[in-house]
């Protein structure tokens, strides 16, 4: 496939899916009856949710000065929060193409070099990979009775059995062929492992690395609690199992990378996930896509006045 060709599927491909997924979701629960649960929304339990979602954001830019200090740069905090939303917007248009900008501003404004600047947007990733990890973890260990009752009641036990061992073979013959394998998709693969294992590293290297591991723990308690939060606004979901929480919560986040900043897939995503609960179609459906609007505008408005603000607050440096 030609470089040009990945770049147009890269971009087309997620917007495809994206406008598939509104009309799976529109096809559950009409346009009327979506509105009708906008209207009947709880906004102080919304608003409450922006603002968690605010703190997180503002906690991500705080971290990330934690991460450049030690490469002998002292970033300006109002710099640093701009990039961060400014990030976010343009995640809008193209996939990813916001951590690439976020660089970009430090870069053009605080002279940080941008092979610098992405390596320390790569270690954060790692740090937010690791806390994902670690709420999969949990959820399945609370939820894990549920979990094995749901996949017995879709295979039987020897089944079941059957699929978990060849999966722990599978596992162990994959790791097998990555570790002595000279292919170039084994050689890839060992060197991003080997890549997040240094990432890691470095974040215990830091000077102030407890001040990181608190902000990162912050940033994912309140996107939790943020989701949370706003299951109050919904009529129809409550009282609502923590587990399904989690498991909401999971599922919609990884939806986030499936298309531009989940646009179709996030509602779609919790769905799913409620479903799983016996948490009725239209109130799921409803939720996702006020949990995902309340947010997107959240992120529109802050994103759009950081565009607007960074030259102004820089203005002194061009004058120099």
């Amino acid at each position: 496939m030609s470089p040009k060709l990945s770049k147009i599927l890269k971009i087309t491909l997620p917007i495809v899916l994206g406008v598939f997924l509104i009309a799976y979701s529109l096809s559950k629960v009409s346009v009327n009856e979506l509105l009708v649960y906008f209207k009947n929304a709880n906004y102080w339990w919304i608003l409450l949710g922006a603002v968690l979602g605010l703190l997180s954001h503002l906690s991500r830019a705080y971290r990330w000065l934690f991460m450049l200090e030690p490469l002998g740069y002292k970033v300006k905090l109002y710099n640093s929060v701009m990039a961060v939303f400014a990030a976010y917007l343009i995640n809008y248009t193209i996939p990813r193409a916001g951590e690439v900008a976020r660089v970009s501003v430090l870069t053009t404004y605080e002279g940080v070099p941008f092979d610098k600047g992405f390596g320390t947007v790569v270690a954060e990733r790692i740090a937010d990979l690791i806390l994902m990890m670690s709420i999969i973890v949990v959820t399945l260990f609370l939820q894990f009775d549920f979990i094995f009752n749901f996949f017995l009641s879709k295979f039987n036990l020897p089944k079941l059995i059957l699929i978990f061992a060849g999966c722990v073979v599978l596992g162990v013959i994959f790791l097998f062929y990555i570790k002595s394998s000279q292919s170039k998709l084994a050689v890839k693969i060992r060197t991003f492992v080997l890549g997040l294992l240094e990432g890691v590293l470095s974040i215990f290297k830091m000077k102030k690395k407890w001040w990181f591991i608190g902000h990162t723990l912050f940033i994912w308690t309140m996107y939790v609690l943020m989701f949370y939060i706003t299951t109050f606004a919904v009529k129809g979901l409550q009282p609502m199992a923590f587990g399904a929480i989690l498991v909401g919560f999971i599922s919609a986040s990884f939806s986030i990378a499936a298309t531009n900043g989940g646009i179709g897939s996030y509602p779609v995503a919790v769905y799913a996930a409620f479903t799983l609960f016996g948490i009725a179609q239209a109130p799921s459906i409803a939720f996702g896509w006020i949990m995902w609007s309340s947010q997107t505008l959240l992120l529109i408005i802050c994103g759009s006045l950081s565009l607007l603000l960074l030259p102004i607050f820089n203005r002194k440096l061009k004058l120099k």
